[in-house]
């Protein structure tokens, strides 16, 4: 009977993708900002999403959110249709918005699970940035930089299945820009988490994405799947010429 049930050939089963966007679009007013767009997130996927400002990329971060609704086509969650907020995402904003009246810990800690163990939750977010050091501080003395990264252990201490990063390092210098990038990078590899991640810094999205999808005028017009081992080395032929595929679809070459 052992040998007959080990003889029997294996029945492959393909796993639900975490998200789902069938034929989303959406409009306010008149203006129809997405175009009946498709996009599937597998779980402990990193998809990045590149594009001009005004392309629709905030809005459809928002539409994954649950902030807002589609006007037309359907978003699934674990294979559910989505209605109001989406419980298994987190969204964060290129401004930290962090609460001044709060400390660093004191704003982690709202994110975190309504549980007794929250504060520790929120330590553990704060340890995996580098700023368990500064729980006790005020947002004001922190570099904005260092906000950033409270802000990105808020998202860490909700336990989100699904991260959506709107512009998070957009206004940071460069240097620490490369430091969030590699931040960020290490802790989806430890944690495993999937993140939508919304940019215009091409590099960043080569550099970061298992998938890049370039979108434009609210529509997808190019997907690239990047199969390159981590961490990337951004001077390496292929990454340098990917990226310029990329920006030229970008810039409408």
């Amino acid at each position: 009977m052992v040998q007959a049930i080990l003889n029997q050939p294996i029945q492959e089963t393909r796993k639900t993708p975490l998200v789902q966007v069938s034929r989303v679009s959406k409009q306010f007013g008149k203006k129809r900002v997405l175009h009946e767009i498709d996009l599937e997130v597998a779980e402990h996927e990193l998809v990045v999403v590149v594009g001009r400002s005004g392309c629709g990329k905030s809005t459809m971060l928002r539409l994954l959110a649950g902030l807002e609704t589609a006007t037309e086509g359907q978003i699934f969650v674990d294979g559910l249709g989505l209605r109001g907020a989406n419980a298994v995402a987190r969204l964060m904003f290129q401004n930290s918005a962090l609460l001044p009246w709060k400390t660093v810990l004191g704003n982690v800690v709202l994110a975190a699970p309504r549980t007794s163990d929250a504060p520790a939750v929120a330590m553990e977010a704060l340890s995996q940035v580098g700023l368990a050091d500064r729980a006790k501080d005020w947002p004001a003395i922190l570099s904005g930089g260092q906000q950033q990264r409270v802000a990105l252990a808020r998202a860490l201490a909700s336990q989100a299945g699904l991260l959506l990063l709107d512009e998070p390092l957009g206004a940071l210098d460069a240097l620490t820009r490369l430091e969030m990038q590699a931040l960020i990078e290490k802790i989806w590899i430890k944690r495993r988490f999937s993140i939508v991640l919304v940019t215009h810094d091409v590099e960043e999205a080569v550099t970061l994405g298992d998938r890049v999808l370039v979108m434009d005028r609210g529509q997808f017009v190019l997907e690239k799947e990047i199969l390159m081992a981590r961490p990337r080395t951004r001077t390496s032929p292929e990454l340098v010429e990917l990226k310029e595929e990329i920006l030229s679809r970008v810039m409408g070459s």
